[in-house]
């Protein structure tokens, strides 16, 4: 429960504890937030790291000279690619095994099944569509490996998704990030976001149990 509270905390207030890893790790910060996007979508017992939120924090602090936004950037979609590949090398390979087990440890099955469910109904569109959704981001590249989807054309759709995921995210937060209301509620604009981002996965849900009941 202390570690939910912690996580918990560092989203809600994640400007703050950014700015603290930054004046604390000075350029090592740039590495720190790589291996926090790759973990994201690299290791499927990590969906509950905050993607979102955490991009537009950093485009906010970037424009205020902490961060260099073009070179975060670049670096978070290298980290948002590469994480995805090792997440569907990983489905390709163990993924069958862990399909097996009723009982996963570290992965909610459900989440598994859902995603299988959305990925069968998008093919490989689920890789874009799937990399603004939280929980399906991290599950879909592991289901797509599972399901033989081809390097070639994995690779495209992850390339185009960490792009259209990372840019917009962080440039939002470099030119509202500052603004004084954005600057003054940041913690209420975080909650607009997560409640924004967990709209489509709230609504689908809801649909595919309606579609159940009339089945």
């Amino acid at each position: 429960m202390e570690f939910v509270r912690q996580l918990i905390d560092f989203v809600l207030h994640i400007d703050k504890h950014l700015l603290e890893i930054i004046n604390q790790y000075g350029t090592l910060t740039y590495f720190i937030l790589f291996a926090i996007i790759f973990a994201e979508t690299g290791f499927v017992v990590t969906p509950f790291l905050p993607g979102d939120s955490l991009l537009f924090a950093i485009g906010a602090l970037s424009a205020g000279g902490a961060l260099n936004v073009w070179f975060i950037i670049g670096l978070l979609i290298v980290a948002a690619f590469t994480g995805n590949m090792v997440n569907f090398y990983i489905g390709r390979y163990i993924g069958p095994k862990i399909f097996g087990y009723d009982n996963i440890r570290f992965i909610k099955r459900e989440y598994l099944v859902k995603t299988q469910e959305f990925y069968a109904r998008h093919g490989a569109k689920a890789v874009v569509i799937g990399r603004f959704l939280p929980i399906f981001r991290t599950f879909v590249p592991f289901v797509a490996g599972i399901g033989n989807m081809s390097y070639g054309k994995f690779m495209f759709f992850n390339l185009l998704s960490a792009v259209l995921w990372v840019v917009p995210f962080t440039l939002a937060g470099y030119w509202f990030g500052n603004i004084p209301f954005v600057k003054n509620n940041f913690t209420l604009v975080v909650l607009g976001i997560i409640f924004i981002t967990i709209l489509p996965a709230l609504f689908a849900a809801i649909k595919m149990r309606l579609q159940k009941n009339h089945v």
